[in-house]
C-alpha cells in the first residue's frame, strides 16, 4: 500500500480589467519581451515538473485568449471568472472537484498579471510548504518607513514595519480548507482581498516565505514599464 501524495495545481484567476492601466485592453494581454503578460505567468507553472494541472479563470466574453498558442494546451483547462477574484478562483476549485482533485491536493494561485515569478522562489514556496499544516505565500518584508493617514490624507502615526510584509502570489493551500473559507466568506459578506484573508478569517494563520521582490504585480503603467526595461538590461 502507498502513500498517498497530494498534487499540486495552480489557478489563476484572469478575469478582471485592469481600469488603472488605462489600456486597450486587459492589462493581462499587453505586450511585455514579445508575449503577453498572462502567458509570462503562466509559463513558471506549466514549466514545472510537480504541477499536475492548471486551471484559468476567464470573463465570460474575453476576446483575446483563443488567440494565444497557450490556450491549446492541454495542461490549462478555463472555467468562467465571477465578478470579483474570490468568485473567479472558487469557480476554479469547483472545477478541479468536479474533476476527481483531492481535498488534500495543493493549490497555487498567482495573479494573472505577476509576470516576473521566479522558478527558484516558486520551488522555495513547494518546498516549505509541503509539510505545512495551514500553507503559506510568498511575501517580502516590509523595507520603507510607512505612514498611516486620516481621511484628509494627513499622517496619524509611522507604523512599526518590523512586523509587516507585503503581500504577493503564488499563495498555496489544500483545495479543501481554501474552497470552505472562500464560500464561507462570500455567504457571510466578507471582503476578501487574496486567499489569505480567507484562510485568516476562517482561523488559520497562513506562513511567509520570503521571495523576491521584483515579483511585482502591474497596476499601473510604470509597472510595466519598469518590466520592459529590466527584461531588457538582462536580456530576457
Amino acid at each position: 500500500m502507498t502513500d498517498f501524495l497530494p498534487a499540486f495545481w495552480a489557478v489563476i484567476p484572469a478575469a478582471g480589467i485592469g481600469a488603472r492601466m488605462a489600456a486597450d485592453r486587459p492589462k493581462q494581454y499587453l505586450q511585455l519581451g514579445g508575449l503577453t503578460i498572462l502567458e509570462h505567468s503562466l509559463l513558471c507553472f506549466l514549466d514545472h515538473p510537480r504541477l499536475k494541472g492548471l486551471v484559468i479563470s476567464l470573463a465570460v466574453d474575453d476576446p483575446y485568449w483563443a488567440a494565444l498558442p497557450c490556450a491549446h494546451d492541454s495542461r490549462i483547462q478555463r472555467v468562467d471568472g465571477g465578478r470579483e477574484r474570490s468568485g473567479s478562483v472558487l469557480n476554479a476549485l469547483l472545477h478541479l472537484h468536479a474533476q476527481g482533485a483531492s481535498d488534500d491536493d495543493w493549490v497555487l494561485v498567482h495573479d494573472a498579471a505577476r509576470p516576473n515569478l521566479a522558478r527558484s522562489d516558486l520551488d522555495n514556496l513547494l518546498g516549505q510548504l509541503a509539510d505545512d499544516p495551514v500553507g503559506g505565500l510568498l511575501a517580502v518584508p516590509a523595507r520603507d518607513t510607512l505612514k498611516r493617514a486620516d481621511s484628509d490624507g494627513r499622517v496619524v502615526e509611522t507604523v512599526d514595519r518590523s512586523l509587516i510584509w507585503q503581500a504577493f502570489t503564488p499563495q498555496m493551500f489544500r483545495l479543501g480548507t481554501l474552497h470552505r473559507a472562500l464560500a464561507d466568506s462570500l455567504v457571510s459578506n466578507v471582503s476578501i482581498t487574496d486567499e489569505a484573508s480567507a484562510i485568516e478569517w476562517a482561523g488559520q494563520s497562513p506562513r511567509l516565505i520570503e521571495g523576491r521582490s521584483d515579483n511585482i504585480k502591474v497596476t499601473r503603467p510604470e509597472d510595466l514599464e519598469w518590466l520592459r526595461q529590466r527584461r531588457s538590461e538582462f536580456g530576457r
